[in-house]
């Protein structure tokens, strides 16, 4: 096995399984390890996975901060689709799993390594979402998936092969945790062991880390706009942001406020349900305002087949196809409705609710002249009667031949 590998780049967070993991490696493969660490705003430090690889005896280590890349581009074209996968979940762990591995064949091509590997396990969907994209990217690269090659199947024999190879061992990796949880700066999901019993309600005291609990959420609601340029929010309050910064905003100003909180039983793409609880609160928010700001400017089919795509789209990403020809080309018709959608969106945030109190858009297809209740001069109300005439002409001829 020592020839078939001889370099691999490992996504690698610091943490107990991914350390036992760079061991394995060396020790299974006999190949280099080069280790990449990504800040995609999971909100703690990653600096120290520098000083753990270091530790570890590794001479290639990437640590990057990709904050500004996964949301200006996979969440924002994500959310300019409106995806919400099964009605419900905003995707935050699907749409990270791309971007880490586009960026780890590209560091794999730079330092001439031969294989990627992951920490994902056998039984849920990243490992997909990795491999999907490192082949989309890479036809030819050897993928290393150790939980589905190693036996160590349990913590126990985690904590045991890391004490035996000098590993460091974090203290609350020693026992059993409570949940698992995965963050980035769009998300938090927490699932597993404590969790896993759909019928017993979450200690919301210790799942939370990122949502204050709606029923301890200010008592004053607090207003906020949000401006939009062709699909995608540029500014909140007036101020002009980037869009990692955009969204760490609507993260603080959705999190105080309750906002953002799902607890859902969801159809993994491997076969199994899994339940899980996610905190989104920054695209909780904005999901709303986008979608109020389309209301004003496009076209009502334009609109209506937005959203019979969108199902389809949140699967794709769901399931680890974002690199496929599919999504681009269903991304291209999104894009090309998104373009109108410009203007501001005013909202009030109040106890894990967004209330959309006013929208404006130089680009709005509403007219106050067609609409009103008093006399106009631009709609004779005498059409609708051959117009309703023409539509259930094909009823009446049905109904007649049918009795």
């Amino acid at each position: 096995m020592s020839d078939a590998v001889k370099k691999v780049v490992l996504a690698y967070s610091g943490g107990l399984d991914t350390s036992v993991i760079l061991r394995w490696l060396q020790d299974t493969y006999g190949c280099e390890v080069v280790t990449f660490t990504a800040d995609i705003g999971q909100g703690e430090e990653v600096e120290p996975a520098r000083a753990k690889a270091e530790m570890l005896g590794i001479q290639e280590i990437f640590v990057e901060d990709l904050r500004e890349e996964f949301v200006r581009d996979f969440v924002f074209p994500m959310f300019r689709a409106n995806a919400l996968y099964e009605g419900t979940y905003l995707l935050g762990t699907s749409i990270a799993r791309p971007l880490i591995a586009k960026r780890q064949i590209e560091i794999a091509r730079e330092v001439g390594a031969d294989a990627v590997s992951h920490g994902a396990t056998g039984k849920g969907n990243d490992q997909v979402r990795f491999e999907l994209s490192y082949y989309a990217l890479n036809p030819d690269i050897k993928i290393i998936a150790p939980w589905r090659e190693w036996d160590l199947t349990s913590r126990t024999r985690l904590v045991d092969y890391a004490e035996s190879h000098q590993i460091p061992i974090p203290r609350d990796k020693r026992g059993e945790a409570p949940f698992s949880q995965d963050a980035n700066l769009l998300h938090i999901s927490s699932e597993g062991k404590a969790l896993e019993d759909p019928w017993v309600e979450p200690d919301w005291d210790h799942v939370l880390t990122r949502v204050t609990p709606p029923w301890r959420a200010p008592d004053t609601a607090e207003e906020i706009t949000i401006d939009c340029e062709a699909g995608d929010p540029v500014a909140v309050n007036g101020e002009a942001l980037s869009p990692a910064a955009l969204l760490t905003r609507l993260n603080d100003l959705g999190g105080r406020n309750g906002i953002g909180i799902l607890d859902m039983v969801e159809n993994r793409f491997v076969g199994m349900k899994n339940r899980g609880v996610y905190e989104t609160p920054g695209g909780t928010v904005l999901l709303h305002a986008r979608r109020a700001m389309e209301s004003l400017t496009l076209d009502r089919n334009a609109a209506h087949q937005k959203d019979e795509f969108m199902p389809r789209y949140a699967e794709m990403i769901y399931n680890g196809f974002w690199f496929a020809p599919e999504r681009e080309m269903l991304q291209a018709a999104i894009d090309q409705a998104s373009r109108r959608v410009t203007g501001t969106v005013r909202m009030k945030l109040y106890k894990g609710n967004t209330l959309v109190t006013g929208r404006k858009s130089p680009n709005s297809l509403y007219s106050e002249e067609v609409v009103t209740f008093e006399e106009d001069s631009v709609y004779d109300q005498k059409d609708a009667e051959g117009f309703i005439k023409l539509n259930a002409l094909r009823l009446r001829l049905a109904k007649k031949v049918g009795g």
